[in-house]
């Protein structure tokens, strides 16, 4: 009983820990493939719009994330 208590409380520990490095999405820069509008997401507009530009970092579209 008590070894399930602790199996218990060790894997959310692990869990907790693991959620404490998760890093926000990506955003994308989306184009309208009806008048080329741009706009800024993570994730996609639904139909009429195709993927222009990315990943960044913020929400204007500013900020490359550098892929190594």
């Amino acid at each position: 009983m008590i070894f399930h208590r602790i199996a218990i409380a060790l894997a959310a520990l692990v869990l907790a820990g693991h959620s404490a490095f998760a890093a926000p999405a990506p955003y994308y820069q989306w184009r309208s493939t009806l008048n080329g509008a741009l706009a800024c997401s993570q994730t996609p507009l639904g139909e009429g719009w195709v993927k222009a530009s990315g990943p960044y970092r913020d929400a204007h579209c500013e900020k490359l994330i550098v892929v190594k």
